[in-house]
């Protein structure tokens, strides 16, 4: 067999989809624009709903790259259709002819600086939930003293039409919900408050970590959008929202505010779909054939699609649809080309 199949993206589905061909004989050649392998798993600490550590999760992957090549640093200057192949050039200065292609290039945190009301990059105590995790990870002190009233804002442009999103980024509420239970084994004394639309509380055991917040580590959670945030002359935030369960305005001094920044889609997407010939979707993500029944294949004959690429998703589904697409692959490239 000893075919190419050119992987673009080396998040976990990239890897995970790399090391899947490799297993069914193929030679994938494996591309990142970053200078290390692992996308975004590499700034978490710990994963829901369990707490496992992410580099449980991604080691032994980086670990099993033998017998495929894979280059960091790299990006995909051009791709091109010749007769039934693919013509992939790379900022390396190598070219790859291949017939199957995949992108896994996953997705970006929407830029929370956007969301001018909470004042992320204005006031020093509003931080995001990736900034967060990278304190977490880094087992540092926290840079702020005094730290006694902590909220987490869901949806912060997930779910608004405004920010030009109407998807519900699907990971933002439980991983706010583990944030917040962490903090809490951290600084047991610390008031800690969720704001949120509707909790979508929808994996196996995320139902248990949002009971467990509220019993074991005494979390409030208010239903209602943040509306505005300010600062004192002693860098402490007020915090405006409506409680929409009782009807009532709030205001709430807060001495730290993380963000739960959605999903958005990647910045490599809309040149790649370019590229490639393929669509997105108004909402910026790559489309594929069919979101049921074909979700690993594009509208073009040899342009595969798994992960985020295609919209927001959770790890495990992220991984599932990476080994999904390396079979797709095989069977595709199993398939006589039609002379």
């Amino acid at each position: 067999m000893n075919q190419n199949v050119v992987v673009i993206g080396g998040g976990p589905a990239g890897i995970e989809a790399s090391r899947k061909l490799r297993d069914l004989g193929y030679t994938p050649i494996l591309i990142e624009s970053q200078p290390a392998l692992g996308g975004k798993l590499t700034r978490w600490d710990r994963l829901f709903p369990d707490g496992v550590e992410a580099r449980a999760i991604l080691d032994p992957m980086l670990q099993d790259l033998d017998g495929i090549k894979y280059f960091t640093d790299t990006e995909v200057l051009s791709i091109n259709r010749l007769k039934d192949t693919w013509v992939v050039k790379l900022s390396n200065g190598l070219s790859a002819q291949v017939r199957a292609i995949l992108l896994t290039t996953g997705f970006d945190l929407f830029k929370a600086e956007k969301k001018e009301e909470y004042g992320y990059g204005i006031y020093e105590r509003v931080i995001t939930n990736a900034d967060l995790e990278d304190w977490y990870k880094s087992g540092a002190p926290l840079q702020f003293d005094n730290v006694h009233t902590i909220g987490f804002v869901h949806c912060v442009g997930s779910r608004d039409e405004k920010a030009g999103n109407r998807q519900c980024s699907k990971v933002c509420c439980v991983t706010a919900v583990k944030q917040a239970c962490e903090f809490k084994e951290k600084y047991p004394d610390a008031t800690v408050y969720c704001f949120y639309m509707d909790l979508r509380m929808f994996g196996r055991k995320f139902e248990d970590l949002y009971l467990k917040a509220q019993k074991d580590y005494g979390i409030r959670f208010v239903r209602g959008r943040v509306s505005e945030v300010s600062e004192d002359i002693d860098g402490h935030l007020f915090v405006k929202a409506e409680d929409t369960l009782f009807g009532k305005p709030l205001k709430i001094k807060m001495d730290l505010l993380v963000l739960m920044a959605g999903m958005a889609p990647a910045a490599s997407s809309a040149s790649l779909a370019r590229m490639a010939g393929i669509t997105t979707g108004e909402d910026g993500f790559l489309v594929p054939r069919s979101i049921v029944g074909d979700a690993c294949r594009a509208s073009r004959e040899g342009i595969f699609l798994a992960g985020a690429v295609t919209g927001p998703k959770t790890l495990p589904e992220t991984l599932g649809e990476a080994a999904s697409a390396a079979l797709a692959i095989d069977q595709f490239l199993k398939t006589p080309v039609k002379q």
